[in-house]
């Protein structure tokens, strides 16, 4: 089969750090040619919350059959790719494992290049999948069931954290929220439907660490908050609950936000991640960039989430400035600094750096 020329140079994207099997097909001349995803929330839901070892399990049920579907999709064959792109962290180390590997074994058997990813940094870029993409420098607002964080971007690879969360993620302080209004699982979209009838005068949450100067956020205290309110007041004041959650994280995100605009200067606000599909966010982010002549950008949503789209183009980027992984090492890094990124073909610390060869048996 005839390898990819240089003006046509197919990448494949894996995604697998939590409970979403991602694949995507991303050709920098093409842009995005194919994507599939398998969420993994039925298998989950049963035990209100991801459970590693099946997740991991489910990865390997369903990885092949995607990769396989999205390639036909594309009108490609193994043959054609240029290069292959991963997830390589942060993320469960089992799951992780499971891209990391097929990806290496199918690279190194098509001998082409193959790179381990950012899961945020994939994130943050899923907005350049869009039409009219942002163009650095910007701010991004991340936030996801893992992460939530405000990041100067000044151009791929070049970040600074400016803040982030103290305890909670905002996605995981909406599931746990969720959980306390006796919602099932994935909490978020279940608590934000049961927000639409509820009545926002009835309570009034704080509005956590924005009486004082900083970025960082912390989502622990108002999970409290909600689950004092809701004892006193009886199970029938569950979607006044959740209406007054709601109200106040995306308050939280909008202050946080212009603080980080109006700090860096930066013209436009990009935002990302699983809870960026949230209506009221979306809704009152635009606001504020009305409000400052900023422009905001979101991935649509079906990238607002774990997707292979997102993993794809960033590895395409990075490959094509010529890196890749140097070694037979399948190496994942479960936590990953974002900061530790560096712009593509410079000396950042990749997913296979800094970890000990293994020893010989």
């Amino acid at each position: 089969m005839a390898k990819a020329n240089a003006t046509h140079a197919p990448v494949l994207g894996i995604e697998t750090s939590c409970d979403e099997t991602g694949v995507a097909v991303y050709d920098q001349a093409r842009g995005l040619m194919a994507h599939a995803l398998h969420s993994q929330v039925d298998l989950h839901a049963v035990y209100g919350g991801v459970v590693p070892e099946l997740a991991s399990r489910d990865h390997v049920r369903r990885l092949l059959l995607l990769v396989e579907r999205v390639l036909e999709q594309a009108g490609l064959q193994q043959g054609d790719l240029a290069g292959i792109a991963y997830t390589a962290g942060p993320g469960l180390v089992g799951a992780l494992l499971v891209g990391a590997s097929v990806a290496r074994a199918l690279a190194w058997g098509l001998g082409i290049p193959c790179l381990g990813v950012h899961h945020m940094e994939a994130h943050l870029l899923a907005p350049m999948l869009e039409p009219q993409p942002p163009a650095p420098p910007f701010v991004a607002l991340l936030v996801s069931g893992g992460h939530t964080m405000l990041v100067h971007v000044r151009g791929i690879g070049e970040y600074e954290v400016l803040g982030e969360t103290l305890d909670d993620a905002l996605g995981e302080a909406f599931d746990k929220t969720a959980k306390i209004l006796g919602l099932g699982y994935p909490g978020g979209p279940a608590l934000s439907a049961l927000a639409e009838g509820g009545d926002p005068r009835r309570f009034r949450f704080p509005r956590p660490m924005t009486d004082r100067p900083g970025l960082e956020f912390s989502f622990s205290g108002i999970k409290t908050f909600a689950l004092n309110t809701f004892r006193e007041a009886g199970p029938e004041a569950a979607a006044d609950v959740a209406r007054a959650f709601e109200e106040a994280v995306v308050d939280t995100l909008v202050i946080k936000s212009r603080r980080a605009l109006q700090r860096t200067g930066a013209r436009r606000l990009v935002v990302a991640g699983g809870v960026s599909a949230n209506r009221r966010l979306r809704a009152a982010l635009t606001e504020l960039g009305g409000a400052l002549g900023v422009g905001v950008y979101f991935p649509r949503p079906e990238f607002c989430t774990d997707n292979g789209a997102m993993v794809a183009l960033t590895g395409a980027l990075r490959l094509r400035a010529g890196e890749q992984a140097r070694d037979l090492r399948i190496v994942v890094r479960p936590r990953w600094p974002l900061s530790e990124l560096r712009p593509p073909g410079g000396r950042g610390v990749r997913a296979d750096r800094r970890a000990p060869l293994p020893r010989p048996a």
